[in-house]
């Protein structure tokens, strides 16, 4: 067992945004329960991280409002559960030191948002010596406009933006399909 799935921020706090889109919901969800599945059926660790954040009050990321629970799709099929308040999964939060205690060497990048809080956590593991496996499309993110140019980008060209900067720099870029 040196491989670990991270589902990260893929929690019932989203679908109180203003951001929210359905568009890739269905398919993002068919993808991550089915990588869920193998993860369990082979008895490789599966590692919840949820967004918490307490310093803002009128949020759904603040645990306070009873959102910063995983989706219902997911079962609770969790080996182990880590609050993050930052975009990464490790400031902070004790996942480094567990991952090298379960002897993890490889890490498993799938959950919301795709640019955001997963591929910084795959950056940062890269850099903490793991092997990282990056699935795009057990990922989630959603169309953006550009604060300075006012360029709108959709959630495709944002996930393509993401396997450009992360393959062959800080991971490979995987399917779910590459699991079953």
């Amino acid at each position: 067992m040196n491989k670990a799935l991270l589902v990260i921020d893929t929690q019932d706090s989203f679908f109180k945004t203003d951001y929210w889109q359905e568009r890739d919901f269905e398919s993002f969800k068919q993808n991550l329960a089915q990588l869920t599945q193998t993860f369990a059926q082979n008895k490789n660790p599966i590692v919840k991280i949820l967004h918490a954040r307490e310093d803002v009050e009128e949020s759904p990321f603040n645990p306070q409002c009873g959102l910063v629970k995983p989706m219902a799709f997911l079962e609770n099929k969790f080996d182990k559960t880590f609050y993050k308040s930052v975009h990464n999964a490790f400031t902070d939060t004790g996942l480094e030191m567990w991952l090298k205690r379960q002897q993890i060497k490889t890490l498993v990048i799938t959950g919301i948002r795709t640019e955001q809080c997963c591929e910084t956590t795959a950056r940062i593991a890269s850099d903490l010596g793991f092997n990282v496996e990056f699935v795009t499309d057990a990922t989630l993110t959603f169309d953006m406009t550009c604060a300075i140019s006012g360029n709108k980008y959709t959630a495709e060209d944002i996930k393509a933006r993401t396997n450009l900067v992360l393959a062959q720099r800080f991971a490979t870029i995987h399917s779910y399909a590459d699991y079953q």
